[in-house]
């Protein structure tokens, strides 16, 4: 079997960067969570440990039924944002993905809130998640760049990205989070050149 057909039949690993606890649960460096929290509502499927990764995970399918439809693992890394390499990697090993079906969704500071951008490979930014990925398994992978703004005045980013949406980002945070779903789910069937078209904004 040659490595296009490979990659083609591999299953998708679309992971949420955030942080564990309900402490972290609304700020805004856990977008990725609420991300794929909302697509393992989706598929119907409840996060469970997963064996010895620190991750939590749901298996399920996207699309339609059959051969167009895909195989996903939904993934939560339980180490702390700066961490997440570890896990991912070996969920990554486990579940035999390569590297192009992997999904980063994480938030991104230079891009104004609610605002998507895709694209496979690159820098890390000075992303904490997005370094330890990149560090534990190389950069090639797949990101799904959740705008958050940056920082107001001189607050610092660690507090800012550490804080809860505001209550003025919150009353559109539900649709935002449904569309970075959806751009997920046409990476996954549709592929990036697709997805880049019908979502980066």
């Amino acid at each position: 079997m040659d490595v296009t057909t490979s990659a083609a039949n591999a299953p998708w690993l679309v992971v949420g960067l955030g942080n564990p606890g309900p402490e972290y649960a609304m700020n805004r460096h856990n977008v990725g969570f609420m991300v794929v929290d909302l697509l393992a509502d989706r598929t119907g499927g409840k996060f469970k440990r997963a064996g010895k990764a620190q991750a939590q995970v749901v298996e399920g399918r996207i699309g339609p039924p059959g051969p167009s439809g895909r195989r996903v693992i939904l993934a939560k890394p339980m180490s702390y944002m700066n961490l997440s390499g570890g896990p991912v990697n070996a969920l990554r090993d486990f579940y035999k993905v390569p590297p192009a079906n992997i999904v980063a969704v994480h938030d991104e500071l230079d891009i104004d809130y609610g605002t998507l951008r895709l694209k496979l490979g690159g820098g890390d930014n000075g992303h904490n998640g997005l370094k330890s990925m990149t560090k534990a398994m190389g950069a090639d992978y797949h990101r799904v760049r959740f705008g958050i703004g940056r920082p107001p005045g001189r607050m610092q980013v660690a507090d800012f990205v550490l804080k809860d949406f505001s209550p003025a980002e919150r009353k559109e945070l539900d649709y935002f989070v449904d569309r970075a779903a959806d751009a997920v789910e046409c990476l996954v069937l549709d592929g990036l050149e697709r997805a880049q078209s019908s979502y980066n904004s």
